[in-house]
């Protein structure tokens, strides 16, 4: 490039490098031509990885509820069963009482009942006792009715005690139920 003066050099070159300067001589950032195709399937191609993995975070998550499930059904009682050993425990110790001494089993039986109770208490196992009580049949079950003493509709016997777990009946109190004094 002999005989051009600097300036000239300068614009050769810059020529032969395509590169755009403004007044100032700084250099303009010219972006290069994107193919607008390419773009949406770089994009379709991001989505779409996007998509798959969310698809494989929520199956993961769905397998690993079915799995907790499965796993609530299959030991959520277990804290129950191990409360119930105690009381089959006291109820063999019971039977293990020498013939003769019925004091001792009587004695046995009761310990027995009352860790019954203890332990039904700390699940939320609440007894249904309906002797005096107004007949209620979202409580109650009637064996039968039978002419008494006490007012219409009151409970005067119960054969078997009912029982509800948080609330729920779980089992209806089995009672005779009055149907008022005799004619």
């Amino acid at each position: 490039m002999i005989g051009k003066n600097k300036d000239e050099q300068v614009q050769v070159e810059l020529e032969e490098e395509s590169i755009q300067l403004d007044e100032n001589g700084d250099e303009i950032g010219v972006e290069p031509e994107v193919d607008p195709l390419e773009s949406a399937q770089a994009e379709i191609a991001e989505l779409k990885d996007k998509v798959l993995r969310t698809h494989a975070e929520m199956d993961n998550l769905r397998k690993r509820t079915q799995r907790e499930i499965a796993d609530a059904h299959k030991f959520g009682v277990e804290k129950f069963a191990t409360s119930l050993l105690d009381v089959m425990d006291n109820l063999e110790r019971a039977l293990a009482v020498e013939d003769g001494n019925e004091a001792a089993v009587r004695e046995g039986i009761q310990l027995t009942l009352n860790s019954w109770h203890e332990m039904m208490t700390r699940f939320e196992v609440k007894r249904i006792d309906a002797v005096g009580e107004l007949f209620d049949p979202h409580h109650h079950e009637a064996l039968s009715q039978m002419p008494s003493e006490e007012p219409e509709g009151t409970v005067i016997a119960q054969h078997v005690a009912g029982y509800t777990l948080h609330g729920r009946l779980i089992r209806p109190a089995k009672v005779l139920v009055s149907s008022g004094p005799a004619a």
